[in-house]
């Protein structure tokens, strides 16, 4: 079944701690986005469906009831009309994968960040008659929100238009239809701020002739969606870099600087950062304190190794002197094969003890390293 909006509130501002110490903090100042969304008019604008071309779906008939027991995904439904549009060939890889990557790429900016970004997935989009029953609905293929909690969705995935606040950004995957001609008029005229239509490299047998890959990012400016080389909501991430992203089988270092990039600038406007993000928070206390064992071992090693040096170089005095250049000659070509500070020690008390420099170089010559 399709699931029902409710209007409830949710505070506006979290400062503390969230979810084990993750910082929520919610800026002053409204995103570009959010001026974008305070623009648009609460009574959303009903299109003529019969003038919108929904390539690659199948319509079929479909009445509220129908509506209300339909468990499946589709493109539109409408009431008056009691019409649904369902893409003919259903999900697959090629189309699912950028919905999964974008929700993948938006965790590790979030992290970044120092605080949650929330991705609703395949969101129901609804504008409801005064009863609240569904006049027409649309499903989005995925649904980022920077600020959880502006999504103001309680209980399930249902956007009420005109009621709820809008997605910072909105997905759409063309695959074997095309936003162009259809859904594209609708987010336009109901007000959403940023739409990203991607176009798989990946190229599905009955794509439209003509739909070449590549993510194309709608902005609404006064009410009318423009082309742009960049994404408002994640300032300087720019369309090609995002189709990059979302078509690598694995991250490439190219797209981790951009999306460490993205994290910090989006930190930056609400004072939050990687210490903020418990896992960054923890990993980063372990690597520091491997980091201060390791300081630890490398520092006794590097100690122990200047002390055999100093110590060797003793010897060697203090043999001169008693034993002259001669025999402290030799015992320096001995002493290069003693390597610890216990033999070293020893060589010395039989210094102090021995009668002849020939006990001196036999101790010296048994306690070399074998």
């Amino acid at each position: 079944m399709a699931p029902r909006s409710h209007n409830k509130s949710l505070p506006g501002s979290f400062d503390k701690a969230y979810n084990g110490g993750m910082a929520i903090t919610e800026s002053r100042e409204p995103t570009p986005s959010q001026r974008a969304q305070a623009k648009q008019p609460a009574e959303p604008v009903m299109l003529d469906l019969s003038q919108l071309d929904f390539v690659g779906c199948e319509a079929i008939p479909m009445t509220l009831e129908q509506y209300h027991r339909f468990e499946g995904r589709l493109e539109v439904w409408d009431a008056e009309l009691k019409t649904a549009w369902i893409v003919r060939d259903g999900p697959a890889p090629a189309h699912e994968s950028p919905t999964q990557r974008l929700a993948g790429l938006a965790e590790r900016i979030a992290a970044v960040r120092g605080s949650p970004i929330m991705c609703y997935g395949a969101m129901t989009l609804m504008v409801a008659d005064a009863l609240g029953e569904p006049r027409r609905v649309m499903q989005a293929d995925q649904t980022l929100y920077l600020d959880l909690f502006r999504a103001n969705l309680i209980g399930d995935r249902a956007l009420l238009v005109g009621t709820h606040n809008f997605p910072d950004v909105t997905l759409e995957v063309d695959n074997t239809s095309d936003t162009r001609r259809s859904k594209l008029q609708l987010y336009e005229t109901w007000g959403f701020p940023e739409l990203w239509v991607e176009v798989p490299d990946v190229r599905a047998p009955s794509r439209p002739a003509g739909r070449a890959s590549g993510l194309t990012i709608h902005l609404l400016e006064e009410g009318t969606y423009h082309v742009s080389s960049e994404s408002r909501a994640f300032p300087g991430w720019r369309a090609q870099d995002i189709h990059r992203a979302f078509n690598e089988i694995v991250p490439s270092p190219h797209t981790h600087a951009i999306l460490e990039r993205l994290g910090r600038t989006l930190g930056m406007r609400i004072g939050t950062g990687p210490d903020d993000d418990p896992m960054i928070r923890s990993l980063r206390r372990e690597s520091e304190q491997q980091g201060l064992a390791k300081g630890r071992a490398e520092g006794i090693e590097q100690g122990r190794a200047e002390g055999i040096v100093q110590g060797r170089a003793m010897l060697v005095r203090l043999t001169t002197r008693r034993f002259g250049a001669e025999t402290a000659a030799a015992l320096a070509g001995l002493l290069e094969g003693v390597g610890s500070p216990e033999s070293l020690a020893e060589i010395g008390e039989r210094l102090v003890d021995c009668e002849t420099s020939v006990e001196l170089l036999d101790c010296a010559e048994r306690l070399q390293d074998r």
